[in-house]
């Protein structure tokens, strides 16, 4: 026995009857109906010899209705369109895929392909052997590993990759220790973020708008 939920108008006494009611079987024929009921909690059996109103038949022939899922989209996710992805291309064995320490890091480790030498106070250019290719409207920024700029002074410099630039990639180590810093092939160097960009047409005007803080510069606001 299946039991269905559907309000029915009252012309006579205003308000609904047949809150909900039982039905046996779905071919019947015409039949009388039962006494109208207003209460709510009324459970009316429709038998097998009852033709049910053509409001209830759509419900017995329409899918079960279920709740959806309250399932969290994945923002970065390629399949929900949201995110596409970036190409790299591998230029030597050595070179190592960038990758995320954790789900929601927003950056991806570059790692070194070649045992390099940064000279204390001096700098050096780490190869990765990658090539990439970040989606339209993005560029990559290689920024600093925090560890490597806590524990040895080790910043990055130079880190703006294009959307259109097809060469490899190469990190700007700058050692600012007393000490030399060794690399090791495979040792993460850096970090790539991918970012949204912004590129609106040059436009030469012969004035700007007036702000409160108009041309103060270096300092103006305070140190």
């Amino acid at each position: 026995m299946r039991i269905f939920h559907i309000p029915f108008p009252n012309t006579v006494q205003g308000g609904n009857f047949w809150r909900h009611f039982s039905f046996d079987s779905e071919n019947s024929p015409l039949h009388k109906p039962p006494t109208h009921s207003t209460n709510p909690n009324t459970v009316i059996n429709l038998s097998s010899t009852f033709l049910l109103p053509k409001m209830a038949e759509n419900q017995i022939n329409s899918p079960e209705i279920t709740e959806p899922s309250p399932k969290v989209q994945k923002l970065d996710h390629p399949e929900n369109g949201n995110v596409p992805f970036f190409r790299v291309k591998k230029l030597s064995e050595n070179a190592v895929l960038p990758s995320r320490a954790s789900s929601l890091a927003a950056g991806y480790d570059l790692s070194s392909a070649a045992e390099t030498k940064v000279p204390a106070r001096g700098k050096a250019l780490v190869p990765t052997d990658l090539s990439i290719a970040v989606p339209q409207g993005t560029y990559a920024r290689i920024a600093p590993r925090s560890g490597l700029a806590w524990k040895y002074s080790i910043d990055v410099g130079a880190g703006v990759i294009d959307a259109d630039y097809r060469g490899p990639v190469g990190v700007v180590l700058f050692n600012h220790s007393e000490v030399d810093f060794e690399v090791k092939a495979g040792d993460r160097i850096a970090q790539l973020i991918v970012q949204k960009i912004v590129t609106p047409e040059v436009e030469q005007v012969d004035d700007l708008d007036s702000t409160v803080r108009g041309s103060g510069g270096f300092g103006s606001t305070g140190v």
